[in-house]
């Protein structure tokens, strides 16, 4: 009797998670559905030899893991290529056209979430898997499972690989943005950051709170149950009870697709949910088969990006902050306003000089929008609207925060406090310090180096290797516990095994980025090398010139620095870096950009390889460019090297050139 009732109880649980998450009609109150509920937990804890990996109660988190295992994908998860026009989908429905006959298009949203790849065996769920770097995801199952909207088991025997994008609606975000707001901890960015910060949670029960939710447009073996279409397929996953999105049409043409793309692009802020754009596949599976893939992306697939959203709001004020090398950035504080699905209050308006060539006013209507749909900026003030009450804007001659003078160096549009013992100063170059792309000290983040700062257990940036000696302090701070605090330790450890290239930029030098460190990191192999270097050594270097190598000379003719690095190396900082052997090659001292889709290399191995042989490589083309390489839809960068005259050279051409030098690596 307990067992059927068990049994029972869970076919209700999951219609009724069905109805409400899938179908979005309920069937029962909330009270009534926690009812069942409990009457399930009750009984499985009483009757524990029934217990189903699969049940409704096994969603609510609870594992947690001490790493994520990395695992091979079945079949690689490529990306998509973009379009950003009419035109550029017209060319790619020529494309098509030249391989299939009569192609027809399913149209679908572009959910902005987290990639994700889910395999069912004879019904039931087994693994989920993120992207990763398309060939290698890690396992991820632990926390997926908690989607409610994802069923444990479908009705289809064999094996089953499903691909969606796991997102966090709308309401979830703004509620744990406003949970974290009380807790004074740091914002989500927007609900894509959310729902990659939840599914990489090690436990589970975090992702269990943050109600994420998931849509699925691919049936990866479709064609093994006999279906050849891929609207059939979504279909299929409808009748499986896995949640598709509804919104998609089949289109015969670029016409229809465009009719759709443009009726999308007036409700997308409607919509619960954030997209970014619009999915465009070949229906016809087979033909998806004929026209294949490149080693990133399918030829029968593109995505359509959505122009930058530009709304209007008012500008209320300009303030300042200060940057890590005393840089004075000011900020545009604004009147709040949804722009791309999340709401802005503020954007950067970078210098004095910005501020002028646009006349931006205080009190003014602005123009704001989101680079790439991510960074507000502020685009231009709408003079038609003003009504007398806007105010030129004054640039201060005091920093902000220790009110020492500021300076502006020659040739340079931006203003420095140049005052090091700016506590600004100092609590930006900490969080630099242990940034990614510097130390990588993994849990010394912005918030935490604000807070130990204030609290006075960070007042220099060596201090950051002395706070073991703090535990109890620590550990006496509002959300810190034992195991946060000994990844904190283990993460600083950790970090004085960085190479020189990464402790060079993790010292913040003026004008040094990370390539202009690794550039130094090569050349000098260790820190008192560099320190000793002379102004003509270093402007002999290429991609140092005279600004960045009188920046590096300044900073070290600073005794305080000097002294800093000194005592990291007590305590145990690594202060060298292995040296490179470069092999002699065609591309050695030359400057090379690559451009397009490479099919047989990704583009970091590619410049990994071309660094190995001596080469530079840039990001832009110029009258200085050697070399363009070119891959698979090459767009302005190839067109502008050919109108400058430089050369250019297919991938399969590159690869047959660099064979000769490196055939272990190919």
């Amino acid at each position: 009797m307990s067992k059927n009732r068990i049994l029972e109880l869970r076919n209700i649980l999951n219609d009724l998670a069905y109805a409400y998450y899938v179908l979005d009609k309920p069937r029962v109150s909330d009270q009534e559905y926690d009812r069942y509920m409990q009457e399930l937990l009750a009984l499985e804890e009483q009757y524990p030899q029934y217990y189903d990996a699969y049940s409704p109660t096994q969603r609510v988190g609870g594992e947690v893991l001490d790493s994520f295992q990395k695992v091979a994908h079945q079949r690689p998860m490529l990306s998509l290529s973009n379009a950003f026009n009419l035109e550029d989908l017209r060319a790619f429905d020529k494309r098509v056209r030249q391989v299939v006959e009569k192609p027809t298009y399913v149209v679908e949203l572009k959910i902005d979430g987290l990639a994700m790849s889910v395999l069912y065996r004879d019904g039931k769920f087994v693994q989920a898997l993120t992207r990763g770097d398309g060939v290698v995801g890690e396992d991820v199952s632990h926390n997926v499972k908690t989607i409610a909207s994802l069923p444990m088991q479908i009705d289809l025997p064999g094996e089953v690989e499903i691909r969606g994008e796991v997102f966090m609606p709308k309401a979830s975000f703004e509620k744990l943005n406003q949970m974290r707001e009380k807790k004074g901890e740091e914002l989500f960015a927007n609900p894509r950051n959310a729902a990659a910060g939840s599914i990489r949670q090690l436990d589970s029960r975090i992702a269990a709170q943050r109600k994420l939710d998931a849509f699925w447009y691919f049936f990866v073996n479709a064609q093994e149950f006999g279906i050849e279409e891929h609207s059939k397929s979504l279909a299929k996953l409808d009748e499986l009870h896995i949640k598709t999105n509804p919104l998609r049409k089949v289109c015969e043409d670029m016409d229809q697709v465009w009719a759709f793309i443009q009726e999308i692009t007036v409700k997308r802020h409607e919509l619960p949910y954030e997209i970014d754009g619009m999915v465009i596949k070949v229906d016809q599976l087979q033909a998806q088969q004929r026209l294949g893939s490149t080693a990133k992306t399918p030829r029968w697939a593109i995505a359509y990006k959505f122009p930058a959203e530009e709304v209007e709001t008012r500008l209320l004020d300009i303030v300042l902050t200060v940057g890590r090398t005393g840089r004075i950035t000011p900020n545009a504080v604004l009147e709040p306003v949804r722009v791309a699905g999340t709401t802005v209050s503020a954007a950067q308006l970078h210098n004095e000089d910005m501020i002028k060539e646009k006349d931006i006013r205080i009190h003014d209507i602005v123009v704001i929008r989101k680079a790439g749909d991510i960074i507000p900026e502020v685009v231009r003030a709408v003079t038609s609207r003003r009504d007398g009450t806007q105010e030129a804007y004054q640039f201060a001659k005091h920093c902000p925060v220790c009110e020492s003078e500021l300076i502006r160096f020659e040739d340079e549009a931006a203003h420095y406090c140049v005052n090091h013992d700016c506590p600004a100063r100092v609590v930006e170059s900490m969080i630099h310090y242990a940034s990614k792309d510097a130390l990588d000290i993994d849990s010394l983040g912005d918030k935490t180096v604000e807070l130990f700062h204030k609290k006075g257990l960070l007042r220099t940036l060596e201090d950051i290797y002395c706070l073991h000696q703090h535990r109890g302090q620590i550990l006496a701070m509002e959300g810190f516990q034992e195991k946060s605090y000994e990844k904190l330790i283990q993460a600083i450890e950790k970090s004085k095994q960085k190479p020189l290239e990464n402790f060079i930029y993790g010292l913040g030098i003026r004008q040094i980025g990370s390539k202009a460190s690794k550039v130094l990191a090569k050349r000098f192999l260790h820190i008192d090398a560099l320190m000793q270097a002379t102004m003509e050594q270093l402007v002999a270097i290429k991609d140092i010139g005279e600004i960045s190598a009188q920046s590096i000379l300044t900073f070290f003719k600073e005794p305080k620095n000097m002294q800093m690095i000194e005592r990291l190396k007590e305590y145990g900082v690594r202060m060298d870096s292995e040296e490179v052997v470069i092999q002699e090659s065609t591309f050695t001292n030359k400057t090379v950009v690559l451009t397009g889709t490479l099919t047989q290399l990704t583009r970091k191995e590619a410049k990994e390889l071309l660094e190995s042989l001596g080469a530079n490589v840039s990001g832009s083309v110029s009258k200085k460019t050697d070399l363009v390489v070119y891959g698979e839809e090459a767009g302005s960068k190839l067109s502008k090297a050919q109108e400058l005259g430089v050369a250019v050279m297919d991938e399969e051409a590159f690869l047959q050139e660099v064979q000769a030098y490196a055939k272990d690596k190919l």
